[in-house]
C-alpha cells in the first residue's frame, strides 16, 4: 500500500488469480469501491493478473485494466506491489493457492467452496491462523439487503423463538445431459457436487441469519450419470463435447435435515439439473411471532409476517435505505440492486477488514464451517445416520454483529 500518510493508505494493489467470469466480477467490484464506498479512502490499483490461458491474460490487460498479466500465479504472490489477492480459480486449485497466499503474507478473497473437501478447507484455515492474514470467502448472498433485514428481525426477537427454517437452491445450469463432463463432475477436482457448489451458500445463509447448525442427516442422487467427455483442455461447461461418455462422480441433487444449536430445526435441498428454475434460491425463517421469506430471483423483496400487523398474511417489504448497504446503490425502494452489487459489498468488507486489521468479511473460518456441514452430510450419505457438525475455531463472522463500514 502507498500513501502520503502511512497510517491511512489510499492506494491498494490488487492481484488476481484466474481471469474467468468470477475473476472479471472481482475486478469490477474493486473498481466500484471509490464510487460506492468513498469513505474507505481506497483507490484500487489493478497490478497483475495470472492465468495459464493467453487469451485470458490479454483480456486482463485490455479489458479489465490490469497493468500486466502472467501465466504463473506465484508471480502475483511475489509482487511487492500486490497488497491483496483474489483467488477465482477452479475448486481443485484453491487449497494450493490459498495456502501459498497465506504463507506469502497476502490477504486473500477466495470463492467458495473454499476447498474440494473439508480437509482442504482445514488446511487453508490452519495456514491463515499461522500467518494471521485477513481473508474473505465469497458468500455474496449474505450481503443482500433483504437478508440483512431478515437477520435483524431474527436477532432482535421480532419473530419470537425460531422454530424452523426451510431453504432451497434450485438451478438448471447442468440440466442438459449433452453438456460436457467438465471438472465440476469429478470427485478428484470438484469434491462434492451440488452440496459444495450451491448448498454451501444456503447453509451459510441459515447460519448467518439464525445460528450454528449442529447436526445433519442427508440424502443425494445423481440423475444424469454419464456425460460426453470434453475435448482435451476444455474446462468450460458451454464448450463442445466429444461423443465418448464418462461417469459423473458427484451428486446432482441433495436434501438435508438439520438441527440448530439452539433447538430450531431445518430442511434444505438443492439441484443443478432442475428443469424450470434458473436460480431459485430461497430462505424461509419461521418463529413463534412471525416469519420471513426470501427468493434470490426477487432479490430486493422480503415477504414478512408479524403477529399483530394490521393486515393478515404476508406483506412485501421492498428494501430501501436502512436495509444493509442498499442506500449506497439506489435512491429508494423499488429501484433494484443486482448480483454485481453484492460482490461490491463483499469487496468493501474485505478491503475494510484489511485496512482495520479486523475480520469483518466472511472468513475462512466461515468457509470451513460451511464445509464442515457438507462433511457431516457426506458422512450421513455413507451410513444413513445423523452426524454432528465439527466445531470451528476462529473469527466466525456469521455469529458476529453486522459489519459497519
Amino acid at each position: 500500500m502507498t500513501s502520503t500518510d502511512a497510517a491511512v493508505p489510499d492506494t491498494i494493489g490488487v492481484g488476481l488469480i484466474s481471469v474467468g467470469w468470477m475473476g472479471r466480477l472481482h475486478s469490477r467490484a474493486y473498481r466500484a469501491l471509490p464510487d460506492h464506498f468513498p469513505e474507505l479512502g481506497v483507490h484500487p490499483r489493478l497490478v497483475v493478473a495470472a492465468d495459464p490461458i493467453e487469451a485470458a491474460r490479454d483480456q486482463a490487460v485490455t479489458r479489465l485494466g490490469y497493468e500486466r498479466a502472467v501465466a504463473d500465479y506465484h508471480e502475483v504472490l511475489a509482487d511487492p506491489a500486490v497488497d491483496v489477492v483474489s483467488i477465482c480459480s477452479p475448486n481443485f486449485l484453491h487449497r494450493e493457492m490459498a495456502v501459498a497466499a497465506a504463507e506469502a503474507g497476502k490477504p486473500f478473497w477466495i470463492e467458495k467452496p473454499m476447498g474440494r473437501y473439508a480437509s482442504d478447507s482445514r488446511e487453508i484455515h490452519e495456514a491463515v491462523q499461522r500467518a494471521g492474514v485477513i481473508t474473505s470467502v465469497g458468500f455474496n448472498y449474505r450481503h443482500a439487503p433483504a437478508i440483512e433485514r431478515a437477520r435483524e428481525l431474527v436477532r432482535s426477537g421480532r419473530l419470537g423463538r425460531i422454530t424452523n427454517v426451510r431453504g432451497s437452491l434450485l438451478a438448471d445450469y447442468s440440466s442438459d445431459p449433452a453438456a460436457p463432463l467438465t471438472w465440476r463432475f469429478e470427485r478428484e477436482r470438484a469434491g462434492s457436487g451440488v452440496l459444495g457448489d450451491l448448498l454451501s451458500h444456503g447453509l451459510d445463509l441459515a447460519q448467518y441469519v439464525v445460528g450454528r447448525i449442529a447436526s445433519v442427516s442427508a440424502l443425494a442422487e445423481t440423475f444424469i450419470q454419464e456425460r460426453p467427455k470434453p475435448a482435451a483442455g476444455i474446462v468450460d461447461r458451454s464448450a463442445a463435447a466429444t461423443g465418448v461418455l464418462g461417469r459423473v462422480e458427484n451428486e446432482d441433487y441433495a436434501a438435508l435435515l438439520f438441527r440448530f444449536e439452539d433447538g430450531a430445526v431445518g430442511t434444505m435441498d438443492s439441484s443443478r439439473v432442475m428443469r424450470g428454475p434458473h436460480a431459485e434460491y430461497t430462505l424461509e425463517i419461521y418463529g413463534t411471532k412471525g416469519s420471513v421469506r426470501w427468493d434470490f430471483q426477487r432479490l430486493n423483496e422480503l415477504e414478512v409476517y408479524l403477529d399483530g400487523q394490521e393486515v393478515d398474511g404476508y406483506a412485501t417489504h421492498y428494501v430501501a435505505a436502512g436495509d444493509g448497504e442498499f442506500a449506497r446503490f439506489q435512491p429508494g425502494a423499488g429501484t433494484a440492486m443486482g448480483y454485481d452489487d453484492l460482490k461490491t459489498i463483499e469487496a468493501a468488507q474485505f478491503i475494510a477488514s484489511v485496512r482495520r486489521g479486523e475480520q469483518l468479511a466472511p472468513s475462512v473460518a466461515d468457509g470451513l464451517a460451511a464445509a464442515s456441514i457438507v462433511e457431516a452430510a457426506e458422512a450421513s450419505l455413507a451410513d444413513g445416520a445423523w452426524h454432528d457438525v465439527a466445531r470451528v475455531d476462529g473469527p466466525l463472522t456469521y455469529a458476529a454483529a453486522t459489519p459497519v463500514l
